[in-house]
């Protein structure tokens, strides 16, 4: 079974905690898929789609980020065929694909709390670049310098014009 539902349901407390633990106990959660925001008339919050199994075997839950493969449009965010497929073969498969999806044990489910929000265990973070401070500071001075030389050409056109000379 597949229900698409707010993301809160995947961490909040409550009602909603004891039936999310229930779920998971029993071995029923098989896939979290996280949607982008926006897909849907009736609402503009992200959502997400939780497939439940009664006879599940790996004793994991698949991680889905969709939320991030959507086409923009003017009034509603749409999924386009490629995004569905990869969703679709993502979960066939139960592929790991960094900032996409994971598989996340039971026991690292129990130890955050039996919390299911999705970026608790995929990462969207991108990695920054590195910066050289030393060609950097090698570029500063370069402008630096050109700056200076601008500088001298300007006075020496203000000298010969008898106007007062730049500081």
């Amino acid at each position: 079974m597949a229900i698409i539902l707010p993301h809160g349901v995947l961490f909040r407390g409550g009602a909603e905690e004891r039936i999310r633990s229930k779920l998971l106990n029993d071995g029923n959660i098989d896939t979290v898929i996280g949607l982008p925001a926006n897909l849907f008339f009736s609402t503009g919050i992200p959502v997400c789609i939780l497939v439940l199994k009664k006879c599940k075997k790996p004793d994991d839950v698949l991680f889905i980020n969709a939320a991030e493969h959507f086409e923009k449009e003017k009034r509603q965010n749409r999924l386009l065929p490629e995004h569905i497929d990869k969703i679709i073969d993502t979960y066939k498969f139960r592929k790991e694909e960094t900032r996409n999806s994971r598989r996340v044990s039971i026991q690292e489910i129990e130890k955050n709390g039996n919390n299911l929000n999705i970026s608790r265990y995929i990462s969207t973070a991108l990695q920054e670049e590195q910066v050289d401070l030393h060609a950097e500071n090698k570029k500063m001075q370069s402008l630096e310098q050109k700056i200076a030389e601008a500088k001298d050409k300007h006075n020496s056109f203000l000298k010969e014009l008898g106007l007062p000379l730049l500081p």
